[in-house]
C-alpha cells in the first residue's frame, strides 16, 4: 500500500482523461482560456469601493443566490437537492446541496432587509433548514418537530423575517446526517453602516470534512475519520486562490460545519479576529494572530492589511488535513529507495534520503499535480510545480502588484464573457 495516495490521484486523472502537461508560463496564460469550471461564479470585484459603502463578498468556486424584490421584500428561491460535484478533477462525489451547488449558493443581504426564502425539498427524504446565528421568530427557526413540521419530499416551505443583525451567518440542514452530505451555505448580512476600517476585499470560505471510502462516490455520514478536506467544496490544488492588491485591507469569513475543529493559518501576515457567528466583535482589536481555531458550527472573520507581496498559503494546520485520501495502513510505511521511479510520475525519481535504510520512513508530501489546478486566471504567474504541497484544506492568498492584479482581472472578465456567451 506504499504510495497509495499518489497512485490513487494518478488513477483519477487517467479515469477523467486529464492529460499530463507542463505548467503554462505567465506569458501563455495571457492568451484566451477555457471558461471557469463553475458558470455560476460571482463576478469579480473590480476595485475598491467609495468610502461609506461595502464590497460584495466573493466566495470562490461558489455562486451567489439571486433574488427579486416583491413589495419591498427580497425573495429567494432555494432548492435542497442531490448534487453531483467534484472535489478535484476526476474525483466525483454524490453529495447533497442547494441549487446545484455544494456548498450551497451564498445569500448576501443588508441589515434591515426583509427577506423571504421559498425552500423546495427535492431530496428523497424530509428536510428542514436552520438559519445559524440569525435572530428570527421561533416559527422561522427551522427545527423540525419544534418550530415547524419537516418539509416532505416534493413540498415547499416559506420563511420570512427582517434582519436586524450584521455579520457572517450560514444556513444548513438541521438533520445531522444531511449536514455530513454537504448541506450548508453562507448567509452574509452587510452592516447598515460599514465597519471601520473599511475593507477593500471580502471573501467567504466554508470548511468541510468528508469520508469517501474506496470505490465510492457517496460520503459515509457515519464515519468519524475524514480523508477529504475542502474549502468551498474544493480540495487543493483545485481551490481558487484569493487575489488582492498590495496595500489593500482584506476580510476572510471562515465557517466550519463538520466533525473537526480547524486551526486555520495564514502565512506571511498577521490578522485580527473581528467577528464570530454572533456578528461583529467589539474593538479595538489589539491582539494579532496568524492562526485561528474555527470550531465546529463556528464562524470567524479575520482582517489584515496585505502588506507583503507574495503567494501566501492559507490552510488548516492539522497535518492530515493538509493531505487528501489519507487511509489507514497495515505494516511499515515504506517508499521506493532514492533513485527509483515515482509510481504514477513517469520520468521522475524519488528525491532525498534512501528510505529503505530507515524503518517506518514516512510517505512524502511532495506531489506536483499542476494539471489538477486547471487554468484559472487566479493562478497566473505561479511557478511550475507550485501544487507540490497544495492538498487538502489549502488555498493561496496572492498579494500582487496592481499590474498583475489588473491582468488577472482582465482574464476573469474575458472568461465571464465566454461563459455568458455559451449559455
Amino acid at each position: 500500500m506504499n504510495n497509495s495516495r499518489r497512485s490513487f490521484f494518478r488513477g483519477l486523472i487517467t479515469i477523467a482523461g486529464v492529460a499530463a502537461a507542463d505548467r503554462a508560463s505567465a506569458d501563455q496564460m495571457t492568451h484566451p482560456m477555457p471558461a471557469p469550471a463553475n458558470p455560476g461564479q460571482v463576478p469579480p470585484v473590480t476595485g475598491a469601493t467609495a468610502a461609506g459603502t461595502v464590497v460584495p463578498v466573493v466566495t470562490p468556486d461558489l455562486p451567489r443566490l439571486p433574488f427579486e424584490i416583491v413589495g419591498g421584500v427580497k425573495v429567494f428561491n432555494l432548492r435542497a437537492e442531490p448534487v453531483k460535484t467534484e472535489f478535484l478533477p476526476g474525483r466525483p462525489v454524490d453529495a447533497w446541496g442547494f441549487n446545484g451547488s455544494v456548498p450551497g449558493p451564498t445569500i448576501e443581504v443588508n441589515e434591515g432587509d426583509r427577506v423571504r426564502i421559498i425552500l423546495e425539498n427535492r431530496l428523497p427524504e424530509m428536510f428542514a433548514p436552520h438559519w445559524h446565528g440569525l435572530e428570527v421568530p421561533s416559527n422561522m427557526d427551522g427545527v423540525p418537530g419544534i418550530s415547524q413540521p419537516p418539509i416532505k419530499p416534493g413540498e415547499s416551505h416559506t420563511y420570512e423575517f427582517t434582519l436586524h443583525q450584521n455579520g457572517t451567518f450560514f444556513y444548513h440542514s438541521h438533520m445531522p446526517m444531511q449536514e455530513m452530505m454537504g448541506m450548508i451555505g453562507l448567509f452574509v448580512v452587510h452592516p447598515a453602516k460599514p465597519h471601520a476600517p473599511r475593507v477593500d476585499r471580502d471573501f467567504g470560505l466554508i470548511l468541510q470534512g468528508w469520508a469517501i471510502l474506496p470505490n465510492n462516490t457517496v460520503p459515509n455520514t457515519l464515519a468519524m475519520e475524514f480523508n477529504w478536506l475542502t474549502f468551498n467544496g474544493k480540495s487543493g490544488p483545485a481551490t481558487t486562490p484569493l487575489v488582492v492588491k498590495r496595500g489593500e485591507r482584506v476580510r476572510i469569513r471562515l465557517v466550519n460545519l463538520g466533525m473537526d475543529h480547524h486551526p486555520i493559518h495564514l502565512h506571511g501576515h498577521q490578522f485580527h479576529v473581528t467577528g464570530t457567528e454572533a456578528g461583529r466583535a467589539k474593538g479595538p482589536f489589539t491582539m494579532a494572530e496568524n492562526t485561528v481555531i474555527v470550531g465546529v458550527a463556528q464562524a470567524r472573520d479575520i482582517e489584515f492589511d496585505a502588506k507583503y507581496v507574495g503567494d501566501w498559503m492559507l490552510h488548516c494546520h492539522l497535518p492530515h488535513h493538509m493531505m487528501n485520501q489519507m487511509v489507514s495502513m497495515v505494516g511499515p510505511m515504506m517508499v521506493p529507495p532514492k533513485g527509483a521511479p515515482m509510481p504514477g510520475h513517469e520520468g521522475h525519481v524519488m528525491p532525498g534520503q534512501d528510505p529503505s535504510k530507515v524503518p517506518g520512513f514516512p510517505q512524502d508530501m511532495w506531489m506536483p499535480m499542476d494539471e489538477l489546478a486547471g487554468r484559472k486566471p487566479e493562478i497566473l504567474g505561479l511557478p511550475e510545480q507550485w501544487t507540490g504541497a497544495m492538498m487538502g484544506m489549502m488555498t493561496l492568498v496572492r498579494v500582487v502588484e496592481p499590474e498583475l492584479f489588473d491582468r488577472i482581472e482582465r482574464l476573469r472578465a474575458e472568461a465571464a464573457k465566454r461563459t455568458e456567451g455559451s449559455r
